[in-house]
């Protein structure tokens, strides 16, 4: 097993047997609650509880970016009081980014703040979500829009649970995995681009590299006043993608919609930015490789583009992106007019249908 160390807590990258026992029994909790949804309740909570060595109350909720809404804290809070959780409990999170997210935001306001421990269980939520502290929940389909940053007891990031995925959830999560090589480790990519068969992978050993980046960034950046925005590559262009297929009936994955932000902020990397023809023509080819096609048309640009006007990460109404001026290199606080960006939206489809 390895061990990432963070300032105030560790993530634990491997197999682990007794490690999350004996931080239970060091916090002498009062009571500890294991947060499900439907999904991980049925598939990771056996294998979780053959870890534990004492008693928990279990909470459920629907799985799905669609239900991580105040709706679902409102029914987590319930929950937690009808349990009769204080002060000095623990809230485990078993599950993806939406458990993860919702559950320790949820932990961190409940009586101002109760202990929680991240057990992510999908890719996506082991390379990203572990790492860094924040928290929150979807409002109005803005992604991410209410939240706070408050970091977790310890994160376990168990290769195990990603043998209950299917083969979508994998490739969302690489997204990420990828995402952190282009922005800051141009060897890592250069592994990572030969990959066509996301099964056969060795997740282990790319989960430490690719949670080193992050830890890294995160550190020496930990509220995102500047150099953690490099981690946003994609993302401004993603997220807006994410919302709106989620009112569709084809919701894209995180990651999948990642995956186009990267093609779109690469080509504004392109022409905005350093980054070569070649370069560009590369991550375009790789994604194309490994993600499906996703079809949006002109009629939605306006659509899409109001959902990055309503990004987190903007400042005084200004779209805020990340380009990389070459592969493994990041630049943070660029901008770009409407006409650009939807530019680049016509180069994905251009060259995925």
């Amino acid at each position: 097993m390895t061990t990432l160390k963070l300032k105030d807590y560790s993530i634990f990258i491997g197999h682990p047997s007794s490690e999350i026992s004996q931080i239970i029994k060091a916090g002498n909790y009062s009571k500890v609650a294991i947060l499900v949804d439907n999904n991980t309740h049925q598939h990771c909570l056996p294998v979780l509880s053959e870890k534990l060595d004492m008693g928990f109350v279990t909470i459920e909720i629907p799985a799905g970016e669609v239900h991580k809404t105040i709706h679902s804290c409102h029914h987590l809070w319930t929950e937690m009081m009808l349990h009769e959780l204080d002060r000095h409990s623990l809230l485990i999170n078993l599950g993806g980014g939406v458990v993860g997210d919702m559950g320790g935001f949820c932990a961190a306001t409940y009586l101002r703040g109760i202990d929680f421990v991240q057990v992510p269980t999908t890719l996506l939520s082991q390379v990203d979500a572990s790492v860094g502290g924040k928290l929150g929940i979807d409002f109005n389909f803005v992604k991410n829009s209410v939240g706070v940053f408050k970091n977790p007891k310890a994160v376990f990031v168990d290769p195990t649970y990603l043998k209950t995925l299917p083969e979508a959830e994998i490739r969302s999560g690489f997204a990420e995995v990828f995402k952190h090589a282009l922005i800051a480790d141009a060897r890592l990519w250069d592994d990572l681009k030969v990959i066509s068969d996301l099964p056969s992978v060795n997740w282990e050993h790319l989960l430490d590299r690719s949670l080193r980046i992050k830890q890294d960034i995160v550190e020496k950046d930990p509220l995102e006043k500047s150099l953690r925005k490099a981690l946003n590559f994609g993302h401004t262009i993603g997220h807006a993608i994410e919302s709106f297929s989620l009112k569709t009936d084809k919701p894209l994955l995180h990651g999948e919609a990642v995956a186009i932000g990267i093609v779109c902020e690469s080509w504004l990397s392109h022409q905005l930015g350093k980054l070569t023809a070649n370069e560009l023509k590369e991550i375009t080819a790789f994604v194309n490789k490994i993600y499906p096609s996703y079809f949006f048309e002109e009629i939605n640009f306006p659509e899409i583009m109001t959902y990055m006007k309503k990004d987190k990460k903007n400042r005084g109404g200004v779209i805020n992106f990340t380009f990389i001026p070459s592969i493994g290199k990041a630049e943070v606080n660029h901008t770009a007019d409407r006409n650009l960006i939807e530019k680049s939206l016509c180069y994905y489809l251009e060259n995925n249908f």
